[in-house]
C-alpha cells in the first residue's frame, strides 16, 4: 500500500535528520524564531459573512497523479493565494512522493502573511518541532497513519508547542481516534489513502457523528463551486483545495471565484 511506503520512507528520513540536526539543536533555534504560531481557529471557522473558508495548497505532485504543475514556484503560488483571499495555505513538505520541501515553509512565511499548514506524514514529535522552527501555524495529523495513543500524544505535544492540528479522518474508526485525542479541527478526506478511491459523500455520512463545536474541513475532490456550496450546507467550515488550483493558469482568479458567495 502506498501509505505504508510513505510512512516507511518518512521514518527512514527522520533517522537521518535526527543525526544531522539533533532535537536539541532544533530546540535552540527556536530562540531565534521570528514567526510564532497564530491561533488558526478564527481563520477556519465559517461565519455568515464568510461561509467558504479556503485552505489553498502549494502542491507540485502526488503519488496518484505525478507532477501536477510544471512551472512550480512555491512563493509565487503562495502570493497568488494570499491575493486571492485564501484563509490559510497548506504547504506540502514530503519530498519523495509529493516533491515537497520543508524550506518552502520558511520561504513563504517570510513574505506571506496568511497562516500556514505543514502538510506531511507526521509520526514523531521531532517533526512538530521542525514545523514550528520552519514557520508553520498548524500541522496535519493523519488518524489513519497513527494509533489512538500516538495521535493523542502528538496532538498534545502540538498544543504544547503553541500550534494546533488539523486531524484528518476517512472513516468512523478514524473519527473515534480523533475524538479520543481531543481534536478541535477535523478534516474529512474524501480520498482513501490506501486505495486512492474517492467518496464525495463522505462528509455528509460522517457529519452526524461529529460532536458539535468542531471545525470541519472538507478535503480532496473539491473542484467546483457547486461542491463547496453543497458541503457548506452539510456543515463544512473550510475546504482544503490543491490540485484544482495547481492546474489553473490564473490561480488568484480561480481562488476568488471559489470564495465568492452567490
Amino acid at each position: 500500500m502506498i501509505l505504508d511506503k510513505i510512512i516507511r520512507q518518512t521514518k527512514e528520513d527522520l533517522e537521518r535528520r535526527k543525526i544531522e540536526y539533533p532535537l536539541e539543536w532544533l530546540g535552540r533555534s527556536l530562540a531565534y524564531n521570528n514567526y510564532p504560531p497564530r491561533d488558526i481557529s478564527p481563520y477556519l471557522k465559517a461565519t455568515k459573512e464568510e461561509p467558504y473558508r479556503i485552505i489553498a495548497e502549494v502542491k507540485k505532485a502526488s503519488p496518484s497523479k505525478g507532477v501536477i504543475r510544471e512551472d512550480f514556484d512555491p512563493l509565487v503560488i503562495a502570493q497568488s493565494y494570499e491575493k486571492g483571499g485564501a484563509n490559510a495555505i497548506s504547504v506540502l513538505t514530503e519530498p519523495h512522493f509529493f516533491q515537497g520541501n520543508l524550506e518552502y515553509l520558511t520561504q513563504i512565511r517570510r513574505y506571506v502573511a496568511t497562516p500556514l499548514l505543514r502538510k506531511d506524514f507526521i509520526v514523531d514529535k521531532y517533526q512538530l518541532v521542525e514545523a514550528l522552527v520552519y514557520g508553520a501555524d498548524f500541522v496535519l495529523l493523519i488518524a489513519t497513519a497513527l494509533s489512538r495513543k500516538e495521535l493523542k500524544e502528538l496532538l498534545e505535544y502540538t498544543r504544547h508547542l503553541g500550534m494546533e492540528a488539523l486531524v484528518e479522518i476517512h472513516d468512523k474508526e478514524d473519527l473515534t481516534k480523533a475524538i479520543f485525542a481531543g481534536a478541535d479541527i477535523i478534516g474529512i478526506n474524501h480520498r482513501n489513502l490506501e486505495t486512492f478511491e474517492m467518496d464525495m459523500n463522505l462528509t455528509e455520512k460522517l457529519m452526524p457523528l461529529i460532536p458539535n463545536g468542531k471545525i470541519i474541513v472538507a478535503e480532496s475532490g473539491v473542484e467546483c463551486k457547486e461542491t463547496i456550496a453543497h458541503l457548506s450546507k452539510v456543515g463544512a467550515d473550510a475546504f482544503l483545495i490543491g490540485e484544482h488550483f495547481m492546474r489553473q493558469a490564473n490561480i488568484e482568479e480561480a481562488l476568488r471565484a471559489f470564495k465568492k458567495v452567490d
